[in-house]
């Protein structure tokens, strides 16, 4: 079966509304247990945060390498098609979207974001109090302190819904040895992100490393491998979801990067030049610095880790990101990724109607405009 772009969306509905109603039932609980108590309010919004949207790339992820990993039983006459998948599986593919929202609450607190997904970001939802119309400093501390405490629960629940899927222990076990290198790999990548904006010295390779470990490990491969181990699929597989992943994941993170500085906000959800404001050397970022003369370089650093930048300082920088050619090559990386992403997605182990989804997937990832 061969999937056009016109056929599936970013992620395809099909595929998630299973997962998208295990969340919602999940939560649905979380919410009455809590509801009147202490935690009632709280637990409602981390709720409604999970819920608002997203892409649920790492619950598709899990469920194609699932679905790769199965004996090809299809009855004459059908084309072959990923999923549905059992009870068992959906959960498992839910808990990787809870400990996604653990991981989007601490980032937005250490970046100081103030939107999430086209809305207020989680702290500074928190940090409102009722009937008043601003917040002061206490408010914020407030805010912030409150959205670590939900992103852990968010951590926490994540481990829930996985432990209490009803997996047999061997195959919980082999998508358990996954998530721990998943789970550390985005620290580190985290940890690495922050470095970076007080090192002078970071530059393109610490861009590029970041970009593995905190986009392209933690999104595509490692949940991919979750997916497989679920599945019982063997050394090859595994290794076929690194060779698809890891160059997507960059070339996913690379769109990011060029959505964060020349992207549509109403079409992003995101302010134009978070990025610049908080001081992030991301590969794009790295190439200008590289290639800036005196005067380019000046504009960048006049900009970067400054959060009171206006736009019209964003739009210098942007030209300068154009005029040294940063995102021209850019663009060229993102190509070079996708291509290869293409052709391990369409090559063995993967079955065929996985590598078309994943072909698909691909081509939207990187060529997506929010």
């Amino acid at each position: 079966m061969t999937i056009t772009l016109t056929e599936e969306p970013l992620v395809p509905t099909r595929l998630l509304r299973p997962v998208e109603d295990e969340l919602e039932a999940f939560l649905s609980g979380k919410r009455a247990r809590a509801a009147g108590g202490t935690m009632g309010e709280p637990t409602a919004a981390l709720a409604d945060f999970v819920l608002r949207g997203g892409k649920r790339v790492r619950p598709l992820m899990c469920l194609c390498g699932w679905a790769a990993a199965q004996p090809d039983r299809v009855p004459a006459g059908q084309s072959p098609q990923v999923g549905p998948a059992p009870p068992e599986v959906v959960r498992a593919a839910a808990s990787l979207e809870l400990f996604h929202a653990f991981a989007l609450i601490h980032d937005d607190v250490m970046d100081n974001s103030d939107t999430r997904r086209g809305a207020p970001s989680l702290h500074r939802l928190l940090s409102v109090r009722p009937n008043r119309s601003s917040t002061d400093a206490a408010d914020d501390r407030f805010g912030r302190c409150a959205a670590l405490l939900l992103g852990d629960l968010a951590f926490s629940w994540a481990d829930e819904i996985l432990h209490t899927s009803g997996l047999a222990s061997q195959r919980l076990t082999a998508a358990l040895r996954v998530q721990d290198v998943m789970r550390e790999e985005l620290m580190a990548g985290q940890y690495l992100d922050l470095v970076a904006t007080r090192s002078p010295k970071a530059g393109l390779e610490t861009a590029l490393t970041t970009t593995r470990l905190k986009t392209a490990a933690y999104t595509f491969q490692r949940p991919l491998q979750i997916g497989v181990a679920l599945a019982g699929g063997g050394a090859a597989l595994h290794e076929a979801c690194g060779d698809y992943g890891i160059p997507l994941g960059e070339a996913f993170q690379l769109r990011d990067d060029v959505l964060g500085v020349f992207g549509d906000p109403a079409t992003t959800g995101k302010p134009v030049g978070d990025d610049i404001r908080e001081g992030k050397i991301t590969v794009l970022m790295a190439l200008a610095i590289e290639r800036a003369d005196r005067s380019q370089r000046r504009v960048l650093r006049r900009a970067l880790g400054h959060p009171g930048v206006n736009d019209a300082e964003v739009e210098r920088v942007r030209a300068v990101l154009v005029d040294t050619g940063a995102r021209e090559e850019t663009e060229r990386m993102i190509t070079e990724r996708l291509h290869r992403a293409l052709e391990a997605a369409g090559s063995a182990p993967f079955p065929g109607h996985v590598g078309d989804l994943l072909a698909a997937f691909a081509h939207q990832a990187a060529r997506r405009d929010h």
